[in-house]
């Protein structure tokens, strides 16, 4: 039997992604050109500049997957529906109309790697994982010393709410809730939320949230610069009270069951978060903190990341309403930051305390870069003030903020 070379090579080359990119050039091939490279800019964000690269190195790598042409990574399974209960030794899946039977469904292809994994996001099982994960390894004595952080983290929520007030200018109410959400400076909020509320928007608010915690650093000192002054970016807060271990086992408990009391649909995020916390404080559950603070993060968080970014294909990514969400994005942060700092100028006129209005940027729930920011931007203006623990303590309030307003925004417009 003879071999055509030149068949062979023809066939490879028609079966190659690299043809169907050609071929499909000009009915949106470019598209997925375009979104490779944007994958490896993000790549290189990731690990060249250190952009949030826990999380922005899988989505760029999901995104990466899903955009290579025939690679099937997100493709949804094959059904077929015949009348054989049993179909090649495997029982079907009854499907009634109304309480007619029409037939036995059967998986005739599976699906691709990444659509079933992705099942954890959209059913909402990674987020809240992450939060749990987050609570122990967060330390709310800051904010337990010292409770009128819990307003200046409420106040830095102002950004969401500006943020979705404009974005009804363009997008549904449960759309512009989603984008919202990216002013909480959470990534796993904004990921819940938008599973929920607007999951066309995922790819965009997912990458958005993210790439703006990273530029938390660069967005938010020249705001607090702008909404104080010299002499009160010198103020020097008194050393915070020490906390009993008493009350911080106390905490996540009360915590859970008055806000899954006030706003039912935020019980999820902040249940995780708060039992993540008690194995933390607790002392008895030693090993399950560490696992959830190492292994159970890091597992759903590649699984969470590359999933996301598998949703960022050139016909969903590449629109007008991705670059409404980016702009968005900015006066989400830019909002928190001011709102925040603002509220702590007004406190100021009224306590005998003063407190440095840096603290009050730190209330978006990035933790603990926010916090951080407030410290170096204080340090600047008198090297002896030491702003970290008292910023920590709006910073997690910001956390728990961000996921009663994700509550809202589901009670408000989820189904």
């Amino acid at each position: 039997m003879s071999i055509n070379i030149g068949e062979i090579l023809l066939t490879l080359w028609n079966d190659s992604g690299f043809a169907a990119i050609v071929s499909g050039f000009s009915a949106g091939g470019w598209q997925n050109l375009a979104m490779l490279a944007i994958s490896c800019v993000l790549l290189y964000l990731a690990i060249v500049k250190q952009f949030e690269p826990l999380l922005l190195m899988p989505i760029a790598f999901g995104m990466l997957l899903t955009n290579l042409p025939l690679a099937g990574i997100m493709d949804e399974p094959i059904y077929e529906i015949i009348s054989n209960p049993v179909y090649h030794g495997k029982a079907g899946v009854p499907i009634y109309n109304g309480e007619t039977l029409v037939g036995y469904q059967y998986v005739k292809q599976n699906g691709g790697l990444l659509y079933y994994l992705y099942q954890g996001v959209k059913l909402g099982i990674f987020p809240p994982l992450i939060f749990m994960g987050v609570g122990a390894m967060t330390d709310f004595a800051p904010l337990i010393a010292n409770p009128i952080s819990l307003l200046l983290g409420a106040a830095a929520q102002l950004g969401i709410f500006a943020a979705f007030l404009v974005a009804l200018l363009g997008f549904s109410p449960a759309e512009a809730g989603a984008i919202g959400i990216i002013g909480g400076a959470d990534g796993p909020t904004a990921i819940y939320v938008t599973t929920k509320l607007a999951p066309g928007l995922l790819g965009p608010i997912a990458i958005a949230a993210y790439s703006y915690m990273a530029l938390v650093p660069v967005i938010q000192p020249p705001i607090m610069k702008a909404l104080t002054t010299k002499k009160e970016r010198q103020i020097v807060m008194a050393q915070l009270r020490p906390v009993s271990q008493t009350e911080k086992i106390l905490f996540p408990i009360v915590v859970t069951i008055f806000v899954a009391l006030l706003v039912p649909s935020a019980a999820p995020l902040v249940g995780c978060l708060m039992l993540g916390n008690l194995f933390k404080e607790c002392g008895v559950t030693e090993r399950l903190s560490k696992t959830v603070q190492n292994e159970l993060c890091n597992i759903v968080t590649i699984f969470l990341g590359v999933c996301v970014g598998a949703t960022a294909t050139g016909a969903t990514f590449l629109t007008l309403s991705t670059g409404a969400i980016v702009i968005l994005g900015v006066i989400a942060f830019m909002g928190g930051t001011a709102g925040g700092v603002l509220l702590a100028k007004f406190m100021n006129l009224f306590l005998k305390e003063k407190i440095n209005p840096l603290i009050g940027s730190a209330g978006v729930s990035a933790v603990p870069m926010a916090a951080r920011v407030s410290q170096v931007v204080g340090q600047k203006e008198n090297p002896k003030n030491f702003l970290l623990m008292h910023a920590m303590g709006p910073n997690v309030a910001g956390v728990i903020g961000s996921a009663i307003a994700a509550g809202i925004f589901l009670s408000l417009f989820g189904q």
